[in-house]
């Protein structure tokens, strides 16, 4: 595997270009907050968006039908709305944000997964596409994502915004714990 398939260290990143502090994205994200609130009265959050578009690869398969009458996709059939503009530009919004910093790099599996797990990136990619689901799927079972429960219920006070933050760090750092150790 060359080193072009690898993310350079945090420190090569770092000094590559513009770097980015959390308190100023803290800021920026709690901002955009008020403002989706003031223009659209509705909280951020992308999960209901993904699952919408997710329709559209599920009926190119199974067929519009069968999307219809699905008890999930019936409530949620696909649209383009304020979700799904919020979805792209979170997507844009990273790539432009890592472009400024230079941290931007074509890899198949990132340095911090091959020091732990090995280069393969079929590995990277099964176990990426496994954590996403089962998120994705915690995520609709909570009726709301990282997004929509943290920062948009925690910005409003509500109790369970508050509880699945406090969740979501605990569950972050013991999962890191875990699969980080120092191997033995």
């Amino acid at each position: 595997m060359t080193a072009i398939l690898i993310h350079p260290p945090i420190e090569a990143r770092a000094s590559a270009g513009f770097s980015w502090t959390p308190y100023a994205i803290g800021a920026g994200i709690g901002v955009l907050s008020w403002a989706v609130f003031l223009v659209v009265n509705t909280p951020i959050g992308v999960t209901t968006s993904l699952a919408q578009v997710a329709a559209v690869p599920a009926a190119s398969v199974f067929g519009w039908d069968w999307v219809a009458a699905n008890s999930y996709w019936a409530k949620q059939l696909p649209k383009i709305d304020y979700g799904t503009l919020f979805l792209v530009g979170t997507l844009l919004g990273g790539l432009l944000s890592a472009l400024l910093a230079g941290s931007w790099r074509l890899s198949l599996v990132p340095a911090v997964f091959a020091e732990r797990f090995g280069h393969s990136p079929a590995k990277s990619a099964a176990l990426a596409f496994v954590g996403g689901a089962i998120a994705m799927y915690g995520a609709r079972m909570a009726n709301g994502c990282t997004s929509g429960n943290g920062i948009s219920g925690g910005l409003q006070l509500a109790v369970s915004g508050w509880v699945f933050l406090a969740a979501m760090f605990a569950t972050g750092i013991l999962t890191a714990m875990v699969m980080f150790r120092p191997a033995r």
